[in-house]
């Protein structure tokens, strides 16, 4: 089997764009679709200069340098067949503790017009309660002392557009990919919180002059595996320490805000560029990121380990499919060019893909900064509308049932949060609803609370199955 590799001279490519987050999603993703455009001779000036921050990129600073910055794509089609290629749009690769002014001084250059995000929701630093900047993290709190040296995203976002204004550079355009609600909008008012905490005019002239586009951006992205690294030396003869495997469907909803310039997205596939995206946001949000979090705690207590598993048991099936038809759609806005009731669809089939094993366990993980921001948006729209909320709420309960971290045959569930401790302790003392910072004041609806508390105690005393079956009977 054949790999197909650039076509275009990588030597001949220039950086124009910084991406901090080099991780799985964003080589399956924003990377291909500049791939895509530089193969098509449409983006020679918008290379990729990939940032990590993180202790853990260090590994990808590694696995990409191996390989000058190239690295693997398979696409895991529903049939079986796979789809192999060779991806050349990341063009370097900085690991920002190596040396932080090098990663300041790239921001810097002018021919670096776009700065892109795939850093978590986590990442923003929002506080889910009162949706502002939530400064606590050390290493916020380091970035906010006089004289510090970035160690963080914003710390280094903030340190380039300041580099780039005492130069008189027009500022970077900041483009969130992140699973976030209006993340553009949302990146904008964080970036500026954080740059106020530092000094109040520099936060304002940022909120006033650096543009923050939205994007909705859709592509199943699996963890890499050591089997995927395994299959694709035997079958294509490429021997890549972090190849990336995805499904093949992609999706890419972007503002068309870009003062300094853009790659011609709109003619890569999947693409389309628009005016207001929140539309599309809501919808991806609302049905497949809201319903992966109904899949896979109810699919882990059922004994599924991968999400086509769970996406072919009846049960879930039939939870998604109500929850989506009767809780999330009537929350959502007509999103031009979109046949709603065949999205839906397609999300089902996409779940139930088998090849791209995607896992529960990578569905389950993070909840803390995935339900406030996917599901509860729905309750709370349903719950002012006198809507259904008993699938929505049941999901919650799923997951707090999952969070007492003992599965229904006594196993321990390794519970994967950044709030680990406090979720599960609080889900052990039962005041799960009472995490004002992550429900707000759902604890005050005697309805969403009735119907919750019936889900987690059928849970507890019958099982997920039972469960499931009371509910959608």
């Amino acid at each position: 089997m054949t790999v197909r590799r650039p076509a275009y001279d990588r030597g001949g490519v220039r950086t124009g764009i910084v991406h901090f987050g080099v991780g799985g999603f964003h080589r399956a993703h924003q990377a291909v679709i500049l791939d895509d455009l530089m193969n098509a001779g449409l983006a020679d000036d918008w290379g990729i200069c990939g940032v990590g921050v993180l202790p853990g990129d260090a590994r990808m600073r590694d696995a990409l340098a191996a390989r000058d910055h190239r690295y693997t794509l398979v696409l895991k089609h529903p049939d079986g067949t796979r789809e192999a290629r060779e991806i050349g749009s990341i063009i370097d690769f900085r690991y920002a503790p190596d040396d932080p002014d090098a990663v300041v001084e790239q921001l810097a250059d002018p021919g670096v017009r776009i700065v892109s995000l795939t850093v978590t929701e986590g990442g923003y630093h929002v506080d889910p309660t009162t949706g502002e900047f939530d400064d606590g993290d050390p290493a916020v709190q380091h970035d906010l002392r006089p004289g510090a040296v970035p160690v963080t995203a914003f710390g280094f976002l903030v340190a380039g557009l300041v580099r780039r204004r005492a130069r008189g550079i027009p500022p970077f355009t900041v483009l969130s990919c992140d699973n976030i609600a209006g993340n553009g909008g949302g990146a904008r008012r964080m970036v500026a919180a954080f740059a106020a905490r530092l000094d109040p005019e520099l936060g304002t002239w940022i909120a006033a002059e650096v543009a923050f586009p939205n994007c909705m951006v859709d592509r199943i992205t699996p963890v890499t595996t050591d089997a995927d690294r395994a299959e694709i030396a035997a079958e294509f003869g490429v021997a890549d320490t972090w190849p990336v495997v995805a499904e093949p469907f992609r999706q890419w909803v972007v503002e068309d805000d870009f003062p300094l310039g853009r790659p011609p997205f709109e003619e890569a596939d999947g693409v389309r560029m628009v005016a207001d995206v929140e539309p599309y946001e809501l919808m991806k949000l609302r049905l497949l990121n809201a319903s992966h979090q109904g899949m896979c705690y109810f699919g882990h207590l059922l004994g599924h380990r991968y999400a086509h598993e769970a996406a072919q048991d009846p049960l879930i099936v039939n939870l998604l499919t109500r929850y989506m038809d009767e809780e999330a759609t009537p929350t959502l806005h007509p999103a031009p060019g979109v046949d709603l009731a065949r999205y839906k669809a397609t999300l089902l089939e996409r779940f139930a893909n088998p090849h791209v094993r995607d896992t529960v366990a990578r569905l389950c993980a993070d909840s803390s900064d995935r339900i406030p921001t996917w599901l509860v948006p729905v309750i709370r729209a349903q719950l002012a509308a006198g809507g259904p909320i008993h699938r929505s709420a049941a999901i919650v309960a799923s997951w707090a049932r999952y969070a007492d971290g003992v599965d229904e045959q006594g196993t321990p569930i390794d519970v994967v949060d950044r709030r680990r401790d406090g979720v599960m302790a609080a889900a052990i003392r039962g005041d799960f609803l009472e995490q004002r910072d992550l429900f707000g004041d759902l604890a005050d609806s005697p309805r969403f609370v009735a119907a919750y508390q019936w889900a987690l105690d059928s849970l507890h005393t019958s099982g997920a199955r039972a469960t499931l079956e009371a509910l959608l009977s």
